[in-house]
């Protein structure tokens, strides 16, 4: 009987992973008919939940408080799920100005009542100042009681939303004639709450048995072995083109240059102009630089020559299908080229993808942005000079941004700090097999290649900070930025007493700094929409990609483990068997925070969806796989149930393979499959 959830876990992981593949195949509707909304998928989980129950009041978990509350959570998240996919449902809504309505239709094509009436005062499409292109959808509406109570009169557009007595409503789509507005109705009026409460019960429960005295992850930390070196591993989780090919017209660098320092009003702060242009570079264009000028020569270059830049091939669409359907060869689109006429060639495309959260919705979206941001500086009011009366910045504080600016400080980190981890612990491993020790001068040479890393690292960061005027952990990047220097300083302070710290230390701050590097590819010019300004997310990404970074540390971990099982002659050497005990004990000791984070993570995110458009869980395949990583590392904490998991070989042969559940999850998801995380795309 103790088996059946785990092999119930495994087979539901697999048939999870399945469908995000005939997702992508057949489409979105049809695996949710055919999977997610089926009887059989609702009983597998219905069974799951019950044979875990059996288990856990067979066991008499409750003598465990900690991993009792934790368990109780998951089931009680399963319920508030189940009650959702029974008691729940969504449908859409249409209004016509003027027209009370008080029904709509739900996802199996029936009509269902609402217990008030929804009126639509008015719709209008919203545009960049300045220009024709939309930047956002508005539906003002007025809901009265039956009894004609005025109740509320709710702004409704994108990523904002309306609830009243259970049901929430989002922007989806509009009428051609602008009289009449389509809202997508979500109505859960028991799942949510529920879930909720399991949420806080595993919040509750990991932090217990992280705690717990007596828990498997205190046992670990008084390990001997661990003393003697191993500890450093969960001391890091707490801490250009050429020249065009035809002349533009282009302002000379040296006028352009003189420029850079003038201060404007950007992102709601005062910065030099040279900010702005940089970001808008590499916002529109996908790279700092274009065809060798330098961003404050295109910008002021296309300001006064707008004919001819608007020819220019500089709009970068990475989606395929658009490409096709804008009749657009290459890669780069002309501003020019996305109007026929008078007409926005988006805007058609956009409202037929509406409420889809499909791959190319999110494409048309980026693009939108990118077309309003040079329309914007077409028509002048993309730079906007200092309204009078305005602080200006010091000229210290010029020169400071305009130096953090010109120092690519990340993206020369994170290629160095993975380049020197990845020889590091090729090295280390050598010297392990042919149990040879580190002479004198190698280890001076890589402790101050350490020591520069984090003294390099800390001064970009310091000058961020003080460029910001704020401590730097405002957001998804910064706080990598955070980690890493955590990890670096940590790796300084441990890695005499323990050498192979160093190795760990470079590439676990290098793939943080990666990750970091790749959330700048896509600067924040415009204020970003509701749901991605959300902390929510900002705290959904930042413990995610924390969890990601110490997995792969697991992994780097069973992989050292087993190229030192591999030899047989090493089997019976007391060093080699000492040596794999604990980077054994290393891998089960960081198992837990790292599988808690990402648990956590989940939920926050679930948290975030919930508030941004109605909707906690939407078996998106960028969710999907993460619940699959979150199942397959939460089966290897039961080495009672799962005995094979007690051999190490075989325990690290499963870590090295979760991890793929891993990089599947954040690679492979993002250029395999689509869904409403596109977004995440590295540029």
């Amino acid at each position: 009987m103790k088996s059946i959830p785990f092999t119930l876990l495994f087979v539901t992981a697999a048939i999870l992973g399945a469908a995000t593949f005939v997702e992508d195949a057949r489409g979105t509707a049809f695996v949710r008919e055919y999977a997610y909304a089926t009887w059989w998928f609702k009983a597998l989980w219905m069974l799951l939940a019950a044979s875990a129950a059996v288990v856990l009041v067979r066991r008499r978990m409750w003598r465990r408080p900690a991993a009792f509350v934790l368990h109780a959570g998951l089931l009680v998240v399963f319920a508030g799920a189940l009650l959702t996919a029974f008691t729940g449902h969504k449908g859409l809504l249409h209004l016509r100005q003027g027209e009370p309505a008080s029904s709509y239709v739900d996802e199996k094509k029936r009509v269902a009542h609402l217990p008030f009436v929804l009126t639509l005062d008015s719709f209008r499409v919203e545009y960049y100042t300045g220009t024709s292109a939309p930047s956002d959808y508005v539906s003002q509406v007025a809901c009265h009681d039956a009894d004609g109570t005025l109740i509320a009169r709710p702004r409704i557009s994108m990523n904002r939303i309306f609830s009243a007595e259970g049901y929430r409503f989002y922007q989806s789509s509009f009428d051609e004639d602008l009289k009449g507005s389509w809202l997508t109705v979500n109505h859960d009026p028991y799942g949510t709450a529920v879930a909720y409460t399991g949420f806080l019960l595993i919040c509750i429960g990991s932090l217990g048995l992280l705690l717990d005295p007596r828990g498997g992850f205190r046992r670990l930390l008084r390990h001997p072995l661990l003393r003697k070196g191993g500890l450093f591993a969960l001391l890091c989780l707490l801490a250009v083109d050429g020249q065009a090919a035809e002349p533009l017209p282009v302002v000379r660098r040296a006028q352009a240059d003189s420029l850079a320092a003038r201060q404007v009003v950007y992102n709601d702060r005062v910065a030099p102009l040279h900010t702005l242009c940089r970001d808008f570079v590499q916002k529109v264009y996908g790279r700092p630089v274009f065809r060798g000028l330098s961003p404050e020569q295109v910008v002021a270059s296309w300001m006064l020559y707008p004919e001819e830049w608007n020819r220019v091939p500089i709009i970068r669409i990475k989606n395929r299908e658009l490409r096709e359907r804008l009749g657009i060869r290459g890669e780069y689109a002309t501003l020019a080229g996305l109007f026929d006429g008078t007409t926005y060639k988006l805007q058609p495309l956009w409202q037929q993808e509406m409420g889809k959260h499909s791959q190319l919705g999110r494409a048309i979206q980026e693009t939108d942005e990118k077309a309003g941001l040079a329309l914007m500086l077409t028509q002048g009011t993309l730079v906007r000079p200092l309204p009078p009366g305005t602080p200006r910045l010091s000229e210290q504080q010029v020169r400071a941004e305009l130096l953090y600016n010109r120092i690519p400080f990340n993206k020369i980190l994170f290629m160095a700090n993975l380049t020197l981890g990845f020889v590091a612990i090729g090295l280390f491993l050598y010297r392990m097999l042919k149990r040879r020790g580190e002479n004198r001068t190698s280890r001076r040479l890589w402790t101050a290649a350490l020591w520069l890393s984090t003294l390099f690292h800390a001064a970009g960061y310091m000058l961020r900070g003080y460029v910001s005027g704020r401590l730097p952990l405002n957001n998804g990047y910064e706080t990598m930025q955070f980690v890493a220097l955590v990890v670096l300083l940590t790796a300084c302070l441990l890695e005499r007493r323990f050498p192979f710290v160093r190795p760990f230390g470079f590439l676990l701050s290098g793939f943080t700094l990666l990750v970091a590097h790749l959330g700048e590819m896509n600067p924040q010019i415009t204020p970003l929409m509701p749901v991605l300004a959300s902390p929510w997310l900002s705290w959904h990404v930042s413990l995610i990609m924390i969890s990601y970074a110490l997995f792969a540390f697991i992994c780097l971990n069973g992989l050292l483990a087993a190229g030192l099982m591999a030899r047989p002659q090493h089997r019976h050497d007391a060093l080699v068997r000492e040596r794999v005990e604990q980077l054994t004990l290393l891998s089960r000791l960081l198992l837990y925070p790292s599988t808690f984070l990402l648990g956590i993570g989940i939920l926050l995110g679930s948290v975030w969806a919930n508030v941004s458009w109605g909707s906690y869980w939407s078996w998106d395949p960028k969710e999907v796989w993460a619940l699959v990583a979150f199942m397959v590392y939460g089966a290897a904490f039961h080495r009672r149930t799962l005995p094979w998991l007690r051999r190490p070989l075989a325990f690290h042969l499963y870590m090295v393979a979760a991890f793929l559940v891993v990089l599947m999850t954040y690679f492979g998801v993002n250029y395999l499959l689509g869904g409403m995380h596109s977004y995440a795309n590295p540029s």
